[in-house]
């Protein structure tokens, strides 16, 4: 929980930064049209899922012993899955459009998730 709460403030502050907005909670809530309070529950609940996916599959199975560095495989496995989630989504909803440019949104994406993969193994501690 703690990660998706770090990366969800970097997210906050990410135009303050000159990064596109990123706000999952508007994107998931417009694709399934329901209020913006449920994509919010709906953005911790799948960080919650993903953390829980660390602890029990991840970590025990990667045998990496530098925490900075398993926390950093970690947040690149976490972005490849919730691109793959955010694509079948988009086949299955209409997404609204995201702002900013394809690279730069790449890159916000990849710093928000190294950041929730090191806070989560850093907090997990395995």
């Amino acid at each position: 929980m703690l990660g998706a709460i770090v990366m969800t403030l970097i997210m906050v502050m990410a135009p303050n930064l000159g990064m596109p907005e990123m706000a999952p909670w508007k994107l998931l809530a417009g694709a399934m049209g329901v209020p913006i309070v449920v994509g919010w529950i709906m953005h911790f609940v799948i960080g919650i899922i993903f953390a829980l996916g660390y602890g029990y599959f991840f970590a025990p199975n990667v045998i990496i012993t530098n925490i900075w560095l398993k926390g950093i495989a970690f947040g690149i496995v976490a972005l490849i899955l919730a691109q793959i989630g955010m694509q079948v989504m988009g086949m299955m909803l209409e997404m609204p459009p995201m702002n900013g440019s394809m690279p730069m949104r790449l890159v916000a994406m990849l710093i928000g998730h190294l950041v929730f993969g090191v806070v989560t193994v850093k907090t997990i501690g395995k």
